[in-house]
């Protein structure tokens, strides 16, 4: 469990999903598809989704670590094999072609291990001609987004939104650039940012606890499908 170096805006993902749904009330009984980033955006996601009353899918998009340095990265890896590299960090720590592919080959089967885990046999959802709002539970470098957004984007949707609770400055002007509207709850502009300053109870999502809220989702979704009209 993390505690902030400064007050928080969120209490948790759902409180920051909460908050994140009322900036996109413009949406509402829009042709919506919301895809959140496992595993963290899953829950930011599962509100927005029933909030806009839209639909909750994934795109599994992963950061590409340095290595020996895992907490830092230098690219990021979609599941459709989109794989977007941080040229400026690639100069800094100086690796072989060869280190290279084998970080992202490593990325790439972890992908295809979590899409089976969350998907199955499931086919991904249809975003054509829909509005993609693309969720996570932050944006740090924003790598990990513009791999997600470049995927999507060939799914050819109507309109690529990408919304999260919290952003560094940088990180937006990044994404910006490929997607046709960024949302934010908060964007900081201090020269060290850190998504878990901003949540009161922050850890890190396992992949079993990212399944149960997506099966959560699911079930609810269901119940409220089955629910006879009012009156009857």
């Amino acid at each position: 469990m993390h505690y902030p170096r400064q007050q928080s805006i969120f209490e948790n993902r759902y409180d920051a999903g909460r908050q994140l749904a009322a900036k996109l009330s413009e949406y509402r009984k829009q042709p919506v598809i919301v895809l959140a980033i496992p595993n963290g955006g899953i829950p930011v996601g599962l509100q927005v989704s029933l909030t806009l009353g839209a639909d909750l899918d994934l795109v599994i998009s992963r950061k590409i670590p340095i290595p020996l340095r895992p907490e830092g990265g230098f690219g990021a890896v979609a599941d459709d094999g989109t794989t977007i590299l941080n040229q400026e960090v690639l100069k800094r720590i100086d690796l072989t072609e060869k280190q290279i592919n084998y970080q992202v080959s490593k990325v790439r089967n972890d992908i295809q291990q979590r899409s089976l885990l969350y998907r199955g046999s499931r086919p991904i959802s249809i975003v054509k001609e829909k509005i993609a709002i693309i969720i996570d539970d932050g944006l740090a470098s924003g790598y990990t987004m513009m791999a997600a957004v470049e995927s999507v984007r060939r799914r050819l949707p109507k309109r690529i939104v990408v919304a999260v609770p919290a952003a560094s400055a940088a990180a937006v002007k990044q994404v910006e650039k490929i997607a046709d509207q960024v949302v934010t709850v908060v964007t900081s502009y201090a020269p060290k940012f850190y998504i878990s300053d901003f949540y009161r109870y922050w850890h890190v999502l396992s992949d079993e606890e990212g399944l149960k809220c997506y099966k959560d989702w699911q079930m609810r979704r269901y119940q409220a499908s089955i629910k006879p009209p009012k009156g009857k």
